[in-house]
């Protein structure tokens, strides 16, 4: 029975030890399994953008102050096999440790007194790398074979390789292999030669000595003995041994590329900081174009402009090609060179004037041809002025847009409602306007909005792209809405998934057509008496603009295949004397565009959604039964609902054609009818100063009373109803307001009257100085003729 119980005590002293014995090693075990956490390397990296190739166009240095580029799976095969050789050459047949090279490397640290050799394999000196180069002493070595051994259970062996090729030091605060062959080579690891290999190879086990004048001669010997291992163990032949060995060692560290700085603040703000970012940009664009801008930023600073930014993009995928966002600084020091123009809010001028003709053509409220006032106009107190302070009286719409004038786009906006035009410029790709559409107004035309030459230029990729794409889907949805949006420069764009087709879009592809073609008349950059037609082998759309003040230069080209987005100003906002988008930006555009392998295709007319009418040649609007001559005119099919020509008008006049007349003073057979070309009084004003050919429309004779519905006269300033200020003297005495007429005889005699005060009279040319008291005014005009106009107006104050 004692027998029994002792053999059944052991057995559970047995049990009970193994047990302990089993939780021990289940310890250890999760002790070892989790020894190694999920990331290996917490350190923070450099932020790198590539081209769409990987080309590297620009890179930060890391929080910490080093060059570590983020790690990459593929490190080079020279690197590898000269790294293996130097530091590990059974690193593919163990385990994270070799015996062998421990024990040697202890018995020369015993014959030595001191550690000469660590022993350590590629596994371990990651591990040691990640553990921040701990202390040598035996723990830290015991805990390196052990983590070791965990690293090789985790990963491969190239994982492993390039977890050290990534954190490897190189010297200085270079970091990694990526960073050392840009800083001592300047290009690529995947270029490396043999010499540059070994040299990389050698250099973390002695980092410092790459220093220029400080143990090069070490360096380069170090490096040669290498370069003859690698031959002894055949994975060179003695030609690349000798010649590898006559290679020179690098000298000071090569500054790394800067292509695209402002795109790499760019990417960082926006998620990619710490990453490798694979961009759209094409690296040989984008030198060429930083090149000219930087180049026309030499001869533009002279007259104290000092910044400058360029966008280039591929029309149907939406890649942003060239992204420049300032000229560099010179040599009259930095002038807010750091600043992103690309994405900083801009006065717009008049580069969104496009978007509104093509809007007008699309809902048929005008044909490309129709005349639009072009006089002085008053609005609610907004005054707007065309750049030459001059008036045409007025003009066809596609010449009013050639020529970018003000108040022939402010008429146009007027009739769109501005509300309409705000929600447009919204839906197709402007992100900047946020205050309500009453905040800018009729302003909005003429730059009262702030916008970005990202969206901008992206708007007008998107009115190229939907009339390329309109040929690309068949039947009668031809419109994808989507096909506004804004650029891309990192994701692919061309792989937008389409969504459901419409048979409209924001913008028709004929209205487009037209206002492209419109612009492709646009006058190129030089002195306003020998302005000629852009002459080149490649057709483009352009336009410019510029902000109140000389402040903000703009020129945005269109080809069916690119668009080229240029800003020129100041970053601070001081304006310049020909600070314009004609003379400042259009140049720098256009050698853009030379640089650019483009074909000479043009976009294709979409004739489904057009149609050819005959128009009045004077007035640009459809042949009405008065046109004396006609054209033929493709036109939007919207635009068959507008009015026949108004302009042209049927009177009779005296035999001799000098005089208007009427079956009450004159004989039937007396008189002969007429078709004539007939405008508001103000408007004729100014036409007929303009167009040599214009013929006025005869006076009536004295015995004849007016009968026509005919308007006469036209007061020009004040206009009805406005309001108007009074502006002081330099001498503080109170100024006068100049009262303005326009009359169809030039020879009429007319007389003022304000208040029922007679204050003058005027012959041909009808201005009137007056004065005014603050308050709310009766102005009444009289003729020889009897003929009365009366008006009303205030003055606000006396500035």
């Amino acid at each position: 029975m004692n027998t029994g119980f002792k053999i059944t005590g052991s057995n559970k002293l047995l049990g009970r030890i193994a047990l302990r014995w089993y939780v021990v090693v289940c310890a250890l075990s999760l002790v070892y399994f989790f020894a190694l956490p999920d990331r290996i390397f917490r350190v923070p990296y450099s932020t790198v953008i590539q081209d769409a190739s990987g080309e590297l166009l620009s890179a930060s240095i890391s929080a910490d102050g080093q060059w570590r580029f983020p790690q990459t799976e593929v490190v080079p095969e020279k690197f590898i096999q000269a790294l293996v050789v130097y530091e590990d050459k059974n690193f593919f047949n163990h385990h994270g440790i070799d015996l062998r090279s421990i024990a040697r490397a202890t018995k020369q640290n015993f014959e030595a007194g001191r550690i000469v050799s660590g022993g350590s394999t590629i596994t371990m000196q990651v591990v040691r790398l990640s553990r921040q180069n701990k202390a040598r002493t035996i723990l830290n070595k015991v805990t390196e074979i052990i983590l070791a051994t965990r690293l090789e259970f985790r990963y491969t062996k190239n994982k492993i390789l390039s977890l050290y090729a990534a954190h490897a030091p190189f010297g200085g605060n270079v970091v990694g292999i990526e960073a050392a062959c840009w800083r001592y080579f300047a290009r690529e690891p995947q270029h490396l030669s043999w010499a540059e290999a070994a040299l990389l190879a050698v250099l973390p086990n002695s980092p410092s000595m790459i220093h220029p004048g400080k143990n090069r001669e070490r360096l380069r010997a170090k490096r040669n003995a290498l370069i003859d291992r690698l031959e002894r163990n055949g994975i060179i032949d003695a030609v690349t041994c000798e010649l590898s060995k006559a290679e020179d060692i690098p000298d000071a560290p090569h500054p790394l590329p800067r292509l695209a700085p402002h795109l790499l603040d760019r990417a960082a703000r926006e998620g990619y900081e710490g990453q490798v970012a694979r961009t759209t940009l094409t690296a040989s664009v984008q030198s060429a174009v930083k090149k000219i801008l930087n180049r026309h930023h030499e001869h533009l600073s002279g007259n104290q402009i000092f910044n400058a930014a360029a966008l280039v993009m591929e029309v149907n995928s939406g890649k942003v090609i060239a992204y420049v966002g300032n000229s560099e600084a010179g040599t009259n020091g930095n002038h807010g060179n750091a600043v992103d123009i690309i994405t900083s809010r801009r006065s717009t001028g008049s580069i969104l004037k496009p978007f509104l003709y093509a809007a007008m053509l699309d809902e048929g409220k005008m044909l490309a041809t129709t005349l639009v006032p072009d006089v002085p106009t008053i609005i609610n107190g907004f005054s707007p002025r065309n750049f030459s302070r001059d008036y045409d009286g007025a003009v066809p719409a596609d010449k009013a847009l050639i020529r970018s004038l003000n108040v022939p786009a402010v008429h146009e906006l007027r009739r769109y409602r501005f509300e309409k035009f705000h929600a447009l410029l919204k839906n197709i790709g402007m992100n900047s306007l946020s205050k309500p559409a009453d905040h800018y107004g009729l302003s909005l035309i003429l730059g009262g909005a702030e916008g970005t030459l990202w969206d901008i230029t992206g708007m007008y990729a998107s009115m190229a792209r939907t009339l390329n794409h309109y040929f690309d889907r068949p039947g009668g949805n031809r419109y994808d809405r989507n096909d506004f949006r804004g650029p891309a420069y990192m994701n692919a764009a061309d792989s937008h998934e389409l969504s459901n087709l419409e048979a409209t879009s924001w913008l028709s592809a004929a209205s487009v057509y037209q206002t492209l073609g419109v612009l492709t008349e646009v006058y190129r950059p030089g002195e306003e008496s020998g302005w000629k037609y852009f002459d080149n082998a490649k057709k483009i759309a352009w336009k410019t603009g510029t902000s109140f003040g000389f402040r903000d230069g703009w020129a945005v080209g269109v080809t069916p295949e690119f668009v080229v987005g240029v800003w020129v100003g100041n970053a601070d906002g001081e304006g310049r004397p020909g600070l314009t988008g004609t003379d400042a930006a259009a140049p720098l555009m256009f050698d853009i565009f030379s640089t650019l392998n483009s074909t000479k295709r043009w976009f294709s007319q979409p004739l489904m959604e057009m149609q050819q009418i005959a128009v009045c040649t004077q007035s640009g609007q459809r042949m009405g039964s008065n046109c004396i001559e006609t054209d033929s005119l493709w036109v939007v099919k919207a635009g068959l609902q507008t009015l026949p020509c108004v302009y042209h008008k049927r009177v009779h006049t005296s035999s001799d054609g000098k005089f208007r007349v009427h079956s009450g003073c004159e004989q039937i057979e007396g008189m002969k009818e007429a078709t004539w070309f007939v405008l508001p009084p103000a408007q004729e004003h100014y036409y007929r100063s303009k167009n040599a050919s214009f013929a006025a429309l005869p006076p009536f004779r004295r015995d004849c009373e007016p009968q026509s519905t005919l308007t006469t006269m036209d007061l020009i300033y004040p206009k009805p109803n406005s309001s108007i200020f009074v502006p002081r003297e330099l001498n503080g005495t109170s100024g006068r307001a100049v009262l303005e007429l326009a009359h169809r005889n030039p020879r009429m005699t007319v007389h003022w009257h304000l208040d029922g005060v007679y204050i003058g009279s005027t012959e041909k040319k009808h201005f009137l100085p007056c004065n005014p008291p603050a308050g709310r005014h009766v102005l009444v005009v009289v003729d020889e003729n009897g003929e009365t106009l009366e008006q009303q107006f205030s003055v606000l104050a006396t500035l």
